[in-house]
């Protein structure tokens, strides 16, 4: 079959020239033979984002929605109202596309369809080049959100499926489906794993993942986020989803006030660690090792969140099964 149309969906707030750069590619996009068209939501930008949006309409089939609650899930939920393509694609406000993207995804979803989701990949496009000891000292797919170069066509786990660039067969959400909004980037808390945490209960309910290595998107990654601020910020987030995941954690695990005992142990081992590399001018290790300091410490904040919740008696969404080790993707 010929999925007819591809509905390109993506949630932006307050990055108006960015969007308009992303925007200028994809009138490069070669179309699929269905067609496409492109959905973006604003979610509460106080920029020039809807201006933007409106100055390519003639130019690529694009139409404008707003919503008002923050929150990228929220957001993405509402642009799924109007999605009208066989295949919906996910993607961001800094990714941008290379010519045939549309065309390789499409034809991988007409190609394999015992498949639902089709993860493409994503490669950085530097501002400026990273120092070498930044890329030895963190894991750049969670820090960076782009893929290793080890990644391979085929059948995959869900983890290879990065929020900017997946495309997920729109029957899936006909059925029911939608984004959890407690997961993501919002104003107040920032757990990791927006999209992860949808395709991880559509893979336990049964749909497969296929990565598609010639769908290409590049991401922009600006000068800023090579800042260690920024960086580290960055490992508190991946923190939050490895406890959300169920991967730092286990029914039953000792803890103190809710956090597992582990990861005080584990703080003490990496600040020592630190302590060494510091002495040592190795800037690569200590930077992995604060890393994994500030993880930690977004464990633990996500581990007093949830228990603090729980004891007021209000609700929390269980996150879906995982297997120990087993780590979410970006998003």
């Amino acid at each position: 079959m010929t999925v007819s149309p591809a509905t390109v969906l993506l949630a932006t707030r307050n990055r108006a020239s960015t969007l308009e750069r992303v925007l200028g590619e994809y009138c490069r996009l070669k179309p699929p033979p269905g067609g496409w068209d492109v959905i973006v939501v604003d979610n509460g930008s106080l920029d020039e984002t809807k201006y933007v949006v409106e100055s390519f309409r003639g130019r690529i089939p694009i139409s404008y929605r707003f919503e008002s609650t923050p929150g990228k899930n929220r957001a993405l939920n509402t642009g799924l109202a109007s999605a009208t393509g066989d295949l919906v694609v996910f993607t961001d406000d800094d990714i941008l596309p290379r010519e045939d993207w549309l065309l390789e995804l499409c034809a991988a979803a007409d190609s394999y369809e015992s498949a639902s989701i089709f993860a493409g990949i994503i490669i950085p496009r530097w501002e400026v080049d990273p120092p070498e000891w930044i890329l030895r000292g963190v894991p750049a797919g969670v820090c960076f959100g782009i893929h290793s170069a080890a990644v391979r066509e085929g059948p995959a786990h869900p983890s290879i499926a990065f929020g900017g660039n997946v495309a997920i067969r729109a029957d899936v959400f006909r059925r029911g489906y939608r984004f959890n909004p407690t997961v993501g980037p919002q104003p107040t808390r920032y757990t990791m794993g927006g999209e992860a945490e949808l395709i991880r209960r559509l893979v336990r309910d049964g749909h497969d993942v296929r990565c598609c290595t010639r769908a290409v998107a590049e991401h922009l990654i600006p000068a800023s986020h090579l800042s260690l601020n920024r960086i580290l910020e960055r490992a508190v987030r991946w923190g939050r989803s490895q406890h959300f995941f169920g991967l730092a954690s286990a029914e039953g695990m000792p803890n103190w006030r809710g956090v597992p005992r582990w990861v005080f142990r584990a703080a003490v081992r990496e600040s020592w660690v630190a302590t060494q590399a510091w002495l040592a001018g190795d800037h690569a290790s200590l930077l992995r090792a604060r890393w994994e300091l500030h993880c930690l410490y977004g464990i633990a904040a996500e581990a007093r969140s949830t228990r603090h919740a729980a004891r007021g008696g209000q609700s929390t969404l269980a996150a879906p099964d995982a297997a120990p080790g087993i780590e979410a993707g970006p998003g």
